[in-house]
């Protein structure tokens, strides 16, 4: 089936069924600060299910978008995305366990309403109890289970395995449904039952696995079982059942109104109506594939480094389309902070697989046309997404470039290391981090000292000392007035810097004076007339605002934790001077930290106020040395 179809005989099968269909909520939360992203179909739907009354009635279905930031790192495999549809169906207080399994069961089944899966391919896993809290098997459930696959006529042995430790060890022992501890099959907002407060509520879950009947990998373990992470079994579904509610004496009672949360992934879901485990290969992603495979001159299915950056992008750009589509610019912080680092690192396996020239905005927009008839918003903001992805790739290619041939040079064929000189090198003169360095000596198969590269940096920090207390104080030719004003521009503009080209950029050096400001930076190309123009109105912007500047003492692990911006590999004191600007409503008993524009370390002196500094102008921007551009600005 493809994904609509899925997506459209789960929502028919539950309106069948008195559910209410609703839509998707926006992939950005609204009114949730606690959150960045929608990661779950439950996410809008929490207040419900605690006990508010939802407009539609106690039945509802939906296909949710969500992300998972905390994903970015597992994608690569046959399963693993950011982006995904939920599939969910909930009651409010209406049915429970004996509606819902075989409700869940009969869709994945049923050829006519349903999906059409091989019920010998389905095994599911229940709640096998908590000793620590008391609480016992989901008895009920495996009951239950056992009679839906009798009917089929199916043996369902029930095996109790507790971990995935254990299952890795003793095997399948030809069972059907399988009970695991509370790590895996118990859902509460606090985790397993001994971790949740009392007045929290919470409760068993089962799941159920597709069989793919892939060969065991043994890398994960002699024996195979549902939970294996070796590919064979992949979870399509889980059904939560909120049933209890946590007592002061850490006991547990019934809920008087118990609720139902299903969710079960909608790619995984296709990818099991194909027989194929790998989701990259559902039709959502074909023209996609199709335009990395002609402009890679690469198959898909060539080799394991190519298919996980196939993978990486097509992931990571799907992502990035609805991200963009729903709003999200690129930037150095939260919602912007982690599509630049999609689109970054998408521009990285493109590069692995030999595409040179720009390409995300071509696989961007046929995520567009794949999703016209669900997501009609996305393709009405092509335009938008192909202008803000040219940019970044285009920004980030001259980047990646310039620091990859510099890579080049330092990597020997003899040699099973890279010379910590190097990486030193390339983290200050071109900006790498140290993590992107290792990352690619890893894939060369080389090592990487990261003792000796922290040596480099103390020494470093010891040659550079004796300008230090020069730049600590502020790097002022004097004290004036007009200097003080250029300080606190400086720090600004620092700022203004990495929001424009990104957080890679630091300072390198800098010089004021009161007829000017100098500061250099790294970064590996010249600004364009754009880029100056935006940090020029970022900076007025900031000025006009008139926030207040707050000097702060504290501790430097206190500062370090604010992610204050400070000298590469410098050595501090304990204590530290830190200074701070904005938010409007800061004061020096309470700066405000976390809304602040800006926060660096130093020693001052600075303006107490961005309104004092006047108007701020680029007057020129040039090469100081290689990967190290120059910034000359003034106040008017």
């Amino acid at each position: 089936m493809t994904v609509a179809d899925v997506r459209t005989r789960f929502l028919d099968f539950y309106a069948k069924r008195g559910h209410a269909i609703i839509p998707s909520a926006p992939i950005v939360p609204e009114n949730d600060p606690t959150t960045l992203f929608t990661s779950s179909g439950m996410q809008p739907l929490v207040p419900y299910l605690m006990g508010a009354e939802h407009p539609e009635g106690a039945r509802l279905a939906n296909s949710q978008m969500s992300f998972r930031a905390e994903d970015i790192e597992e994608v690569g495999d046959n399963r693993h995305t950011t982006f995904f549809e939920m599939l969910g169906n909930w009651s409010l207080g209406d049915y429970f366990k004996q509606e819902q399994l075989p409700w869940i069961f009969e869709f994945l089944t049923n050829k006519e309403e349903g999906l059409g899966l091989d019920p010998e391919k389905l095994y599911v896993t229940v709640f096998g109890g908590d000793a620590e809290s008391g609480m016992t098997t989901d008895t009920e459930a495996v009951e239950i289970w056992k009679k839906i696959f009798n009917e089929k006529g199916i043996e369902a042995k029930f095996v109790e395995l507790g971990t995935e430790e254990r299952g890795n060890e003793v095997g399948m022992q030809g069972g059907r449904i399988f009970a695991y501890g509370a790590k895996k099959n118990w859902w509460s907002r606090a985790g397993v039952p001994s971790k949740m407060p009392a007045g929290e509520i919470g409760g068993p879950d089962s799941e159920v696995f597709y069989d793919f009947g892939l060969p065991h990998d043994p890398a994960f373990g002699p024996e195979c079982h549902p939970n294996c992470d070796c590919g064979r079994f992949i979870e399509i579904g889980n059904s939560v059942f909120m049933q209890f509610i946590k007592q002061e004496d850490g006991s547990f009672k019934e809920l008087p109104k118990r609720n139902v949360d299903f969710g079960g992934g909608l790619e995984r879901l296709t990818a099991a109506t194909r027989d194929n485990p790998d989701v990259f290969l559902t039709d959502i992603f074909d023209a996609a594939r199709a335009v990395l495979e002609s402009r890679s001159s690469q198959t898909y299915r060539n080799q394991i480094p190519i298919t996980r950056s196939f993978r990486i992008i097509l992931d990571h750009m799907r992502a990035a389309t609805f991200m963009l589509a729903s709003g999200i610019k690129p930037g150095n912080s939260e919602q912007g902070y982690i599509l630049r680092r999609l689109i970054r690192r998408s521009i990285r396996e493109a590069d692995k697989l030999g595409i040179k020239e720009a390409v995300l905005a071509e696989v961007a927009e046929s995520f567009g046309a794949a999703y016209v008839g669900q997501y009609p918003f996305v393709q009405a903001a092509s335009a938008i997404i192909r202008e803000e992805l040219e940019k970044e790739e285009a920004q980030f290619r001259k980047t990646l470039a310039n620091g990859l041939r510099e890579f080049e040079k330092h990597v020997g064929f003899t040699k099973p290391y890279i010379e910590a000189e190097a990486v030193f090198d390339l983290y200050t003169t071109y900006g790498f981090p140290l993590e992107m360095t290792e990352e690619m000596a890893r894939e060369r198969g080389l090592s990487v000292d990261t003792e000796a590269v922290q040596k480099l940096m103390d020494e470093h920090q010891v040659k550079s000392r004796a300008g230090a207390a020069q730049k600590f104080a502020g790097g002022l030719a004097d004290q004036s007035e007009q200097t003080v004003r250029y300080h606190t521009a400086h720090h600004l503009l620092l700022k203004a810097l990495q929001q424009v080209l990104g957080p890679e950029v630091h300072q390198r050096g800098s010089n004021i004076t009161a007829e000017r400001l100098r500061i250099d930076f790294n970064y590996g190309q010249k600004m364009t007339d754009e880029q100056k123009a935006e940090v020029e109105k970022i900076v007025n912007e900031k000025i006009a605002e008139a926030l207040p500047v707050i000097r702060t003492v504290m501790p430097r692990a206190e500062a370090e934790k604010l992610n204050a911006e400070h000298e590469f590999g410098a050595n501090y004191p304990e204590q530290v001077t830190v200074y701070s600007i904005g938010p409007a409503s800061a004061t020096e008993s309470d700066p405000k930290f976390t809304e602040a524009f800006s926060i660096e370390f130093c020693g001052g002196p600075h303006a107490s106020s961005t309104s004092e500094l006047g108007r701020f102008k680029i007057k020129k921007e040039e090469a100081s040395s290689a990967g190290i551009r120059r910034i000359k600005a003034v106040l008017e």
